[in-house]
């Protein structure tokens, strides 16, 4: 993205040049609603990212502007001084978790913008939050590690925003790496890279522009499936805490004794969690078509088992799947959002004009479509 209109209007409105950062979103390969069950993750930074220009200002007040949106917000750093705009809690929410941990700041002067999609899953909200989180920590010198960075965005969302999500998202956004995808061990917190090189390969993300609205008590009622079934599971294996901990074995073990909406859906998260561990290894080895093989495993589990997709979204893996794409699946929570799509070079155009047209005719949405590269994460611009 262009910074220009961001330093333009830092001086136009503070007089002087700040210093510029950014921080990107994210895509996730494979690995869904393994995230809460204590599995891994195989999230990736991408090239859509936030962008702040930000310069201390010598008071005990924030001062930001959000260029996208055309608004402004004042602000102390003390915990009463919240604002009201949320986009400004995400910033102050970051301020307030470093103050936390015995690190605060001080006042600043900052404008901010992004090309990071909303609403497209690719997690625009952490993306502001790193960004911030990595500025100030190199500018006051606070000696946190990207992880810790990683933790406060988190922390912001739970404490300031309400939203009480993983650590996925600012985890992918603060520790990317151009040219690897990140094993995330969601329990243990231990990561690793893993080479995610697809030459003769591309990735785009269909948006099927919908969100079906009964994602938030529907997520919860998958949640409390996991946990009726390990605690189930727990009565033969006391070592088994979280769904992670089961196999395919001790699952058999109490069919008849669960609900069988509740067994099925723990099938799903066994079945994703292997899937991650075999899409690592293909990746390894460079081979893609195995890992597109797993993706499209993904995508029927997230459907047919887990029961989280949607009409508009099992038209597009069907589109992909008819066009000969290596991987395609639902990214995300599901109900709405995004597929993601491991295609060929020589297909590419084709597949994306036939889907595109043919979801138009049978829905009348005008899906978006986005390419995305793999990047490092958060850093400083020069």
């Amino acid at each position: 993205m262009d910074t220009t209109n961001i330093r333009n209007k830092f001086k136009e409105l503070y007089g002087a040049a700040g210093e510029l950062y950014t921080s990107p979103g994210r895509i996730n390969l494979i690995g869904e609603h393994t995230d809460y069950n204590g599995g891994f993750v195989l999230p990736g930074a991408i090239d859509k990212a936030m962008y702040c220009e930000i310069k201390p200002n010598g008071s005990d007040r924030v001062r930001a502007y959000a260029l996208d949106l055309g608004e402004s917000a004042e602000f102390g750093l003390e915990e009463a001084d919240k604002p009201t705009q949320q986009w400004a809690c995400y910033i102050f929410g970051v301020c307030r978790e470093m103050a936390k941990r015995g690190k605060p700041v001080k006042g600043f002067d900052t404008v901010f913008a992004g090309d990071v999609p909303l609403g497209a899953g690719m997690s625009s909200s952490a993306a502001l939050e790193s960004c911030f989180g990595y500025a100030l920590n190199e500018i006051y010198g606070l000696g946190f590690e990207r992880f810790e960075i990683a933790l406060i965005g988190q922390a912001t969302e739970h404490n300031y925003v309400g939203v009480m999500c993983g650590i996925m998202d600012q985890f992918a956004s603060c520790c990317g790496r151009e040219g690897n995808l990140m094993k995330l061990d969601c329990r243990s917190l231990e990561y690793e890279y893993v080479p995610f090189d697809p030459k003769g390969y591309r990735l785009v993300l269909l948006n099927t522009m919908v969100t079906h609205n009964l994602a938030g008590g529907e997520y919860n009622k998958r949640r409390q499936s996991c946990e009726r079934v390990v605690a189930e599971i727990a009565k033969n294996h006391p070592e088994v805490k979280l769904l992670r901990d089961a196999n395919m074995h001790m699952l058999e073990e109490v069919h008849g004794k669960v609900d069988e909406v509740d067994y099925v859906r723990a099938e799903f998260v066994v079945e994703e969690i292997q899937r991650l561990l075999d899409a690592t290894v293909a990746l390894e080895k460079g081979d893609y078509e195995k890992v597109g093989a797993l993706m499209y495993g993904t995508h029927e589990g997230l459907s047919k088992k887990y029961q989280v997709s949607c009409p508009e979204l099992d038209y597009l893996n069907e589109q992909a799947r008819e066009c000969g794409v290596s991987g395609s699946r639902v990214m995300g929570g599901g109900f709405g959002g995004c597929t993601i799509n491991l295609v060929k070079d020589g297909l590419y155009d084709a597949f994306v004009a036939t889907a595109v047209a043919n979801y138009k005719a049978k829905f009348g949405i005008d899906a978006k479509v986005y390419d995305v590269v793999i990047r490092d994460g958060a850093r400083k611009l020069n």
